[in-house]
């Protein structure tokens, strides 16, 4: 099982949960308005008038193989807008109580 961290930009969210509605995934936990500036790349996304965009972000645990079917989806995503931002990290975790 993996934990996947996302934070995209706010108008790809929608995108997102429909990607992981159509591979059935659930169990997670979203924030739809979270500040935010990429490592390398991209504008700061902080709700403020020099920087009015806001990213959204959400943590979701994913059972294998439709945790790197959701990944493969959120790399489309990504070279389709790459110019909105939208990164995912992950990590193995143990089951659940």
């Amino acid at each position: 099982m993996k934990a996947i961290f996302l934070s995209c930009n706010q108008a790809l969210y929608e995108e997102v949960l429909h990607e992981m509605k159509r591979l059935g995934v659930r169990g997670y936990t979203g924030w739809e308005e979270v500040e935010g500036c990429g490592m390398l790349t991209g504008d700061p996304h902080l709700g403020t008038n020099a920087w009015p965009t806001m990213n959204s972000a959400l943590i979701a645990m994913v059972e294998e193989p439709k945790a790197s079917e959701f990944l493969d989806a959120v790399r489309r995503i990504d070279a389709e807008n790459e110019k909105l931002g939208i990164r995912a990290f992950w990590w193995e975790i143990g089951g659940t109580l």
